[in-house]
């Protein structure tokens, strides 16, 4: 374990890795040196994979991932219950594909981890996979003298500290299923899921630093630990402050570590055994606990981790993903390590101690992929051209998007003023429920488009249905639903509620189909998507379907805007009719001018049927931590309803603030 930069890592510095369509507009492909250099170049793949879906991941997994034994039926499906199974009977350990197949070869001593703090006078953390190794076996010794064997449940309430990888791979070397809280969440927050986990132990911490002021998470801990089956709580000491400490059942991590044996032989675990639980919101307000097995979601971490972000053995690649979420889970954990990638991990504020801390990152350390989310790059937007351009950012090849459909401005700013035009922008798109992303252009292939995302990854079998259930034609609107054989790494159900699963995704279309609750349209005739949100964020405006990502993108493309959500209100006559809760960029001012120009914009754009009902004009939108515009708040405050926990919001003053913009009065 070390402490260093990373910045003499900077790879193929200034390659112009994309060229322009010479027809297209705004359409971008490989050039031949991404092409050349790319894990994945012939669109053949395609092909292939689409004449034997199955045959084609029993490849896949027999290639990237270390089996003890082998499976006797590579995919299994019950659409009557519905049941499906991936690599029945193989067994194998996340964990060991994580860590101690890379060992014996050169990255034994390759970082693995590189640890940014927030506080500028304290050192980054950098771990090796032999450091990371010892760690979590370590931890994993320390969870067994606790009595936590394979099958139990376990807690983890941390922040981005290196503790939570290793706390997350020592549960999956054992056998343990982890269920993650996002460290943002409230103790309610945190006991709601304890207890539907049954968890028996809880790992966190006495805090960690947020703009610059340290977050007593171990305050939050003892509130979620009230009533629920968890007996011990490990508590990390990252601030090194006075906490409630309860002795008996609460321990110091270090004081444990010191005492481990470093070697712990790896659970065999089952391909369909349960790897974890995440909790993911559900239509009724009550967290889903959404189950992930073991063999199909490595296997799929894996590949998705080596195709979307083209991971070679030099790079240094950030995901800016809390671990709390699942893309913190696949792509800042088990994907890269599974891989032997070095990742950064940060642990602070975008914007902290000055709104260039990332691009400061991106330079020190020399990344060479970043994977982060449109609401962010939006935010960066705002503050302008000149803060990135301070930074040299060339060590930058491919850049990514995560979590809602990104504009077109958005995009383009990211690609020209982040990526310099040369590196390839990867707009994943997946869920929680996925386990990973399945539709995304593949870099060594293209296109990239603009708010298109692509074509779903080889081997899965997307389309885009009426709500009758019929094929739509490139460029109408529908409903994307997933086609057997479906994904490894799809949830297999929901914890202890087999009957809301069923419900949930199969209820729709019947058990054939996977339905995703999202909508989008094919784009072109290579079969790229473009995906338009949740279709419950799809209005319908006098009997149309009206896609609020859809007027978002469109309002967004004005230069006066720099970011908007739009949500639907109750009208007399129309249903519904958009609100658009929009942001001036800097030199601006709201005018009826102004206004005017925008219903041009959609008018263009869409049509006169989503021209929004209202504007309101607002400083800040209230979003998550992880970045997540909180759109339910929005639509409580149009239509004067409660507006619910607002705890883990990152700006609650911004909801007081929209409160007294639209005259939201206090229900009754």
């Amino acid at each position: 374990m070390g402490y260093c930069n990373m910045s003499d890592v900077m790879s193929d510095r200034g390659v112009q890795w994309v060229v322009a369509d010479p027809v297209e507009k705004n359409v971008f492909w490989p050039s031949e040196a991404l092409k050349k250099k790319a894990n994945v170049s012939d669109p053949k793949i395609y092909e292939i994979a689409s004449k034997d879906p199955v045959a084609f991941w029993d490849n896949l997994a027999k290639e990237g991932i270390t089996w003890f034994k082998p499976w006797t039926e590579t995919y299994s499906w019950n659409p009557s219950i519905p049941v499906y199974k991936w690599f029945v009977n193989g067994k194998l350990n996340i964990s060991y594909n994580a860590l101690d197949r890379h060992l014996d070869t050169w990255k034994r001593n390759k970082a693995a981890m590189i640890w940014v703090p927030e506080p500028l006078n304290e050192q980054c953390r950098v771990m090796t996979y032999y450091d990371l190794y010892r760690e979590v076996n370590k931890f994993a010794n320390v969870l067994k003298s606790l009595g936590v064997k394979k099958g139990d449940r376990v807690g983890i309430y941390l922040p981005m500290i290196p503790e939570v990888q290793i706390a997350m791979l020592a549960c999956t070397r054992i056998g343990a299923a982890h269920s993650v809280v996002f460290s943002a969440f409230s103790g309610e927050a945190l006991k709601t899921r304890l207890i539907d986990a049954e968890a028996k132990v809880l790992i966190t911490a006495d805090g960690y630093y947020y703009r610059g002021k340290g977050v007593n998470l171990k305050a939050n801990a003892d509130l979620g630990i009230e009533g629920t089956s968890v007996k011990n709580v490990i508590v990390v000491k990252r601030l090194g402050t006075n906490v409630n400490f309860v002795s008996g059942r609460d321990l110091w991590w270090n004081e444990l570590m010191e005492k481990a044996d470093a070697k712990c032989a790896p659970e065999e675990m089952d391909s369909e055994d349960l790897n974890f639980i995440l909790y993911t919101s559900g239509s009724t307000g009550k967290p889903k606990g959404v189950e992930h097995h073991v063999g199909g979601y490595a296997v799929q971490a894996y590949w998705t981790t080596k195709w979307a972000f083209d991971i070679h053995d030099e790079d240094i690649y950030w995901c800016t993903a809390d671990v709390g979420w699942v893309t913190g889970h696949t792509y800042n954990c088990y994907g890269p390590f599974m891989n032997g990638a070095t990742i950064v991990v940060y642990e602070g504020a975008v914007d902290y101690p000055a709104p260039d801390r990332w691009w400061k990152i991106i330079e020190e350390h020399g990344v060479t992929i970043f994977y982060t989310a449109p609401t962010a790059i939006r935010m960066l937007m705002k503050l302008g051209d000149e803060l990135p351009k301070k930074h040299d950012l060339t060590s930058l090849r491919l850049i990514a998007t995560v979590g809602e459909p990104i504009n077109e401005e958005a995009w383009l700013w990211y690609f020209r003023v982040i990526g310099g035009g040369r590196c390839p922008i990867i707009d994943t798109w997946w869920q929680t429920e996925t386990g990973g992303t399945l539709i995304h252009s593949l870099p060594g292939i293209g296109p990239y488009i603009p708010s298109v995302a692509g074509r779903p990854i080889p081997g899965i079998r997307f389309s885009i249905l009426t709500e009758e259930g019929k094929p739509t034609e490139i460029g109408e609107g529908g409903y994307l639903v997933q086609n057997s054989p479906f994904n490894p790494g799809l949830i297999r159900t929901i914890w202890k509620d087999p009957d809301k699963f069923k419900e949930t995704y199969w209820s729709v279309y019947g058990g054939n189909i996977y339905y995703t609750s999202d909508g989008g349209f094919v784009y072109d005739k290579l079969g790229d998507i473009r995906l338009t949100g949740r279709v419950d964020d799809v209005m319908k405006v006098a009997g149309h379907r009206v896609s609020t990502a859809e007027i978002e993108n469109a309002i967004t493309q004005h230069p006066a805007i720099v970011e908007c959500a739009v949500v639907a209100a109750p009208h007399e006559i129309k249903g519904e009719a958009p609100v658009a809760f929009i942001i001036l960029k800097s030199g601006y001012s709201y005018t009826p001018e102004l206004e005017a120009e925008l219903r041009k914009y959609i008018d263009k754009m869409i049509g006169p049927i989503a021209r929004p009902e209202k504007y309101v004009l607002i400083e800040d939108l209230p979003k998550t931590r992880s970045g997540k515009i909180m759109r339910r708040i929005l639509k409580s405050l149009i239509k004067n309803a409660p507006v619910g926990d607002i705890t883990t919001l990152q700006n609650p003053e911004s909801v007081q603030a929209i409160k007294e913009r639209v005259g939201y009065k206090e229900p009754a």
